[in-house]
């Protein structure tokens, strides 16, 4: 265990429980369970899921869950809303203080590393763009490609196009609005210090064997489709567009209606890159040594770690 490592460096009695794991491995439901056990309530840190309009392309808690302990920043924005890191930040630490009034456990849960990463360890404090830049480089990316932006970023920015996320447009076009609205470099301005909490910070994960994990995955993805996935699609398919919707479970079905492959074509894509988004939140979380490591199904394991 590395309970040593995971408390931050404070002598609160507060304590943020943080659950992290990949997709589809049982988050929700344990959560759910710790945070009735120690009368807390729930911060979602999974980013999909903060858009108000999409519910089953983002596996959203059902009512049912939702009514069993408060939850936090789930369905909280729009997708036609802007939304930053930075912001996630401000706002969730500023709910965890609100409910430390009440009790000594809070539980932040979700799969996004980088957003989990900015409230355990802040983020820097970059500056926000224009809305001029911002739309410019959305225009780019949706007449001329994700390319284009990726060859800017390299020529711009090479230090930070080396370990940058090539496929996530959102992140290459965060470092090139910065760079755009400052003149400076995007590795430059990213101090990667972490700051310090005056609360205490328990990370969990949560992992399986990786065919058990598969298996879910494609079960979940079978339940999306039973539960009307593609007529949700369909309809915020005139929004393509939008960087809420560049998501997996969505964009496959998108190009099925744009008659680019079948519909069992776009299925199996979903679940392919369903897997594979597992494997790099895996990764991700793998870097952190203050993670406490469990199966989903040690729940007395996890309530004696906390308890200590």
């Amino acid at each position: 265990m590395v309970l040593e490592k995971a408390l931050m460096n404070s002598n609160s009695n507060k304590y943020v429980i943080v659950l992290v794991g990949p997709t589809a491995v049982g988050k929700t439901k344990l959560c759910i369970e710790l945070a009735k056990h120690f009368s807390g309530e729930i911060i979602s840190a999974d980013s999909r899921q903060f858009y108000k309009e999409l519910k089953i392309g983002t596996a959203t808690p059902s009512p049912a869950e939702l009514n069993e302990v408060k939850h936090h920043f789930i369905g909280s924005i729009s997708i036609h809303d802007y939304y930053n890191v930075s912001m996630f930040e401000e706002q969730a630490l500023a709910c965890t203080y609100e409910l430390f009034k009440k009790n000594n456990y809070v539980f932040l849960a979700g799969g996004s590393g980088l957003y989990v990463s900015s409230f355990c360890n802040g983020i820097d404090d970059l500056p926000d763009p224009t809305a001029e830049i911002r739309q410019s480089l959305k225009e780019t990316y949706l007449n001329e490609g994700l390319e284009v932006l990726r060859f800017q970023l390299k020529n711009i920015d090479p230090e930070y196009y080396s370990i940058a996320d090539l496929a996530n447009p959102k992140r290459i076009m965060r470092a090139l609005e910065v760079y755009l609205a400052t003149g400076l470099k995007y590795s430059q301005l990213r101090k990667n210090k972490p700051k310090k909490r005056d609360f205490n910070i328990i990370k969990i994960g949560l992992n399986r064997d990786r065919k058990e994990l598969f298996k879910l995955i494609n079960k979940r993805v079978d339940l999306m489709l039973e539960q009307g996935l593609i007529d949700e699609a369909k309809q915020f398919y005139p929004l393509k567009h939008l960087n809420a919707l560049n998501t997996v479970g969505y964009k496959e079905l998108f190009d099925y209606f744009d008659h680019k492959i079948s519909l069992e074509k776009a299925i199996e894509n979903i679940k392919t890159n369903t897997r594979r988004y597992a494997k790099r939140q895996l990764t991700w979380f793998r870097k952190d040594e203050t993670i406490n490591w469990f199966h989903p199904e040690q729940r007395e394991e996890i309530v004696e770690l906390i308890s200590k």
